[in-house]
């Protein structure tokens, strides 16, 4: 209380209006904590400390199977997140998205599992970014990343259009440096109508798209050619974020 009255005082003096100054101190001294604060950008980790199927995690994701009814849930062990295709039954991907809602500036980040790799057999890890799941329906943007190390390896950003099996490409690369083994980090980001992927932090395929302007990020695996494998190959930690300019 000493500080203001003596800042009081010697406005009054400085300015020949003592009480215009008065106004303008209170005023400011009153509203210096009106001003809210900017929002803090979510963000969501996990490393699937649970065993479920569907996962869940308390409420926080929404499946391909319980949800979309077309495609296959997403089941976790401790440790590790998998798909639950039977890999006969064509593009009904394992797809879980997060709950709530996100930002359309997003990104999604994972770590590998791959193990027993066999290119004789098609296993992707998924990422998903502005994504939605309602019955028969599923939107937004998949990056899929090939579980091998060879030249028959690929990574694709591909738009999901609505119906099971209606998609389109937006941007595609193949060859060893495009697929995924044990420990790998992968990333995406979609800031505007730009998607970003990342593979161990080095950026290998971009593409442009508007299509979808929001939705939610979150995590899918395919599986076509073989049958019970599917534990070879998920994700051990995933965190999905907003982005903030």
């Amino acid at each position: 209380m000493r500080r203001v009255s003596r800042a009081i005082e010697w406005t009054a003096w400085a300015t020949g209006s003592g009480a215009l100054a008065v106004a303008c101190i209170l005023f400011v001294a009153c509203n210096a904590g009106s001003n809210p604060q900017p929002k803090s950008p979510r963000t969501y980790t996990t490393t699937f400390s649970k065993s479920e199927n569907p996962i869940s995690e308390n409420g926080n994701w929404v499946n391909g199977g319980t949800t979309g009814m077309d495609w296959t849930n997403v089941a976790t062990s401790p440790g590790l997140a998998f798909g639950t295709e039977s890999g006969s039954g064509g593009y009904d991907d394992s797809t879980a998205l997060l709950t709530g809602s996100w930002s359309s500036d997003q990104s999604a980040e994972a770590t590998v599992h791959s193990i027993n790799q066999n290119d004789n057999i098609y296993e992707e890890v998924e990422l998903r970014l502005r994504s939605a799941i309602t019955a028969h329906q599923l939107t937004g943007y998949e990056i899929n990343f090939r579980c091998s190390k060879t030249q028959n390896a690929y990574a694709q950003i591909v738009r999901w259009e609505g119906p099971i099996g209606k998609f389109s490409y937006v941007a595609a690369k193949s060859g060893s440096a495009y697929g995924v083994t044990e420990g790998d980090v992968v990333k995406a980001t979609i800031i505007g109508n730009i998607i970003t992927v990342y593979i161990n932090g080095a950026q290998v395929l971009q593409g442009t798209d508007a299509t979808y302007g929001s939705g939610s990020p979150g995590i899918g695996f395919f599986l076509q050619g073989g049958s019970g494998v599917n534990s070879d190959y998920g994700f051990t930690k995933f965190t999905a974020s907003e982005v903030v300019q």
